[in-house]
């Protein structure tokens, strides 16, 4: 009977085991895997993304479209083969870069990725100091220093976690404030669904559409994700868990970016309902507020100027963190507020921000040219996460198959042939 009662107790230890060593499919369980998706779609919701795409909508109608669909393929497939490189060797981007490749090159890869962060951090401060000025009629500069001054705050007091729940929160006021705008326009869904998905590119469009692309496809927001899926580790030994989070992870950037999807539409949707189909041009965001005020009401104003300042606080937040991971991760660490080069690279990245837009003379100009400077520097994220996810020696046995990454190349192609066309045309 005694062994009989130690036979069963040790397979109840066992039970209990294996049950704690990989989750349950429970609701539960699955939400656990929820939110660095979420979080990396504010960054491609910003204030850099509503002037590109109110400058598509407003300039081109529905024609520009299919932008944003091929932007958000790429991005899914770049933003889970990076999540993939964060759960397979618990290693952010900038990490893995610094251990597995030559020193001078992982330094001149990152450094040009913390001039991205810093670009977009540009994008994303100046569009928070947009809507104060709409709202409250604070001048640029004063507005700026305020932005800066709350996500510095919210950075340096904030629980990673807590920061987390609070941007998915902005993100769903922003979704649910653009549904809204749409819900006082006539869309034209015919020509919409064909703007989806026909390619055409209309004379004096490239400029747009790379700024939509850069918008989109952020070079920052491919370190975070690494970033952040890998400050989530649960057993890395037990394969199991490994494939269970790659799934589980997939599920969450594929949903995560189908929402920025919309809400990326939804913009141009809203730019080409009201401003294109009335002739009107749209030189900066405040003017497209106050064009909405007449059109359909001072709601309609009040919520894009409310939604903007939203998007510029959450976006700040993330270009922040981003910029702290690649800089952290130039000296072999992952990110955390509390060490030193986490905070250095933060304040690198939201400072040398707000100090470059005291030189932009046209913000709207200057939104744009901030997420062309990002499609030009996407390349080079992009040739570096592939030769890390393609090598054996990085990946082990989660590396890349063959028709990934035939995938990766054929979308670095993509974003290098648009770049050499954009040079080409400002050579002219």
């Amino acid at each position: 009977m005694a062994v009989w009662r130690r036979m069963t107790a040790a397979i109840a230890d066992m039970v209990r085991f294996r049950d704690h060593a990989r989750p349950r499919l429970t609701a539960l369980e699955i939400f656990k895997y929820v939110g660095p998706g979420l979080l990396v779609t504010v960054g491609f919701i910003d204030p850099g993304n509503w002037a590109s795409n109110v400058a598509a909508g407003a300039g081109f109608g529905y024609t520009l479209l299919w932008m944003v669909t091929l932007s958000t393929i790429m991005l899914i497939v770049l933003q889970h083969n990076a999540a993939h490189l964060g759960i397979a060797t618990g290693l952010c981007l900038s990490e893995a870069a610094m251990r597995h490749l030559p020193r001078p090159a992982a330094v001149t890869a990152l450094g040009t990725a913390v001039a991205a962060s810093v670009s977009t951090a540009l994008a994303e401060l100046l569009g928070g100091a947009i809507a104060l000025k709409m709202l409250f009629g604070l001048p640029l500069p004063v507005g700026t220093l305020l932005t800066l001054a709350a996500v510095l705050w919210m950075l340096f007091s904030k629980s990673y976690r807590r920061l987390e729940r609070y941007i998915i929160g902005l993100v769903s006021l922003i979704g649910l404030s653009f549904i809204f705008e749409l819900s006082l326009v006539h869309l034209d869904w015919g020509v919409a669904l064909s703007g989806w998905v026909t390619p055409g590119l209309p004379e004096g469009a490239l400029p747009v559409v790379m700024s939509v692309l850069g918008a989109v496809v952020m070079p920052h927001n491919l370190f975070l994700h690494s970033e952040i899926i890998q400050s989530r580790q649960w057993h890395l030994d037990n394969p199991e868990m490994i494939r269970r989070q790659l799934k589980y992870e997939y599920l969450d950037t594929l949903f995560s970016m189908l929402v920025g999807f919309c809400i990326n539409s939804a913009m141009i949707l809203l730019a080409a309902a009201t401003f294109f189909t009335h002739g009107l041009a749209v030189e900066e965001l405040e003017q497209a507020q106050s064009l909405l005020t007449p059109l359909l009401g001072p709601s309609a104003g009040l919520v894009f100027a409310v939604s903007l300042l939203l998007a510029g606080l959450a976006s700040s937040v993330t270009a922040g963190m981003a910029g702290g991971s690649i800089f952290a991760g130039i000296f072999g660490e992952p990110y955390d507020i509390h060490d030193s080069h986490s905070r250095m690279g933060v304040v690198i990245t939201l400072v040398g921000a707000a100090v470059c837009i005291l030189f932009v003379g046209d913000p709207l100009k200057g939104l744009i040219y901030s997420q062309i400077a990002l499609s030009i520097q996407l390349p080079i994220t992009i040739v570096l996460q592939i030769c890390l996810t393609s090598r054996r020696s990085v990946m082990g046995p989660y590396v890349n198959r063959p028709f990934t990454t035939f995938v990766l190349v054929a979308v670095a192609a993509v974003v290098i042939v648009l770049n050499v066309l954009l040079l080409l045309e400002m050579l002219r």
